[in-house]
């Protein structure tokens, strides 16, 4: 079920520049929300951000009924996004698409890969999954270590990789060059930009490991209307706000 409504924003943890969490809550108890389902907000006070913005679900407090948007900046909109404070009111339609589906069988080794922003799901992901008796492990990517987000909370739900291009954290290259790869593990989850997660899936089919990956095409309006965020698969072309953003990467045709 959809929800349409103003959510209050309790608070706004700037990151680094240019990225920050926002913390909403709202009066009710937030409905039922997987990790890869996403947020579509109304932009208020400019000509233009008349479109929606869709911001990937980050994490989902139900101690203190908060709901997270890990946002950057990089346009007017999700610019002024990052500069809300206490107290503002955001017109959110939520939760939208397909979220990651949880394993079937118990205690699964599960490998979570993201770039980027893109790292935003699966930090509620992981925590869902290590509650359901599942050892997640996160392998994150960016250029530098500055680009590797919410570090402290990612260890709180599972073993910690990260890979740098500049090797100033971890492991220096891509996610594909860790060496956690050489592990064995029952599947792997990835969201990031297009490049890495066509090369984890690559890695997935060599390996025979079930993979899904939550892609990041332009979605205005979250409703399958305006067809902008169709992806090609091998069924054909489909609105990944209504059919995803998650598949299974043996769906895609990549």
């Amino acid at each position: 079920m959809k929800h349409l409504k103003d959510l209050q924003v309790r608070a706004v943890d700037l990151l680094r520049p240019g990225y920050a969490v926002l913390r909403l809550t709202d009066e009710e108890v937030f409905p039922e929300m997987m990790p890869g389902q996403f947020v579509e907000i109304r932009v208020d006070g400019s000509p233009e951000t008349f479109l929606r913005r869709p911001i990937s679900i980050n994490f989902v407090d139900r101690d203190t009924n908060e709901l997270w948007l890990l946002v950057h900046a990089v346009g007017k909109g999700t610019e002024i996004l990052t500069k809300m404070r206490a107290g503002d009111k955001l017109n959110c339609l939520y939760p939208l698409g397909q979220g990651f589906s949880m394993p079937s069988e118990p205690n699964q080794r599960l490998l979570l890969i993201g770039g980027g922003v893109g790292t935003a799901p699966l930090l509620y992901f992981g925590k869902l999954l290590r509650d359901a008796g599942h050892e997640p492990v996160f392998l994150l990517g960016g250029k530098t270590e500055g680009d590797i987000l919410q570090r402290e909370l990612f260890e709180k739900y599972g073993r910690l990789c990260c890979t740098t291009e500049d090797g100033s954290l971890d492991t220096k290259g891509f996610v594909t060059n860790h060496s956690i790869l050489e592990e064995k593990f029952h599947a792997i989850y990835t969201c990031g930009p297009k490049p890495m997660m066509k090369a984890v899936a690559a890695f997935a089919k060599k390996h025979n490991i079930y993979c899904e990956a939550s892609l990041e095409n332009m979605m205005a309006c979250g409703l399958g209307a305006c067809l902008c965020c169709v992806e090609k698969t091998v069924q054909g072309n489909r609105c990944v706000c209504m059919e995803g953003p998650v598949f299974d990467v043996n769906d895609l045709d990549w």
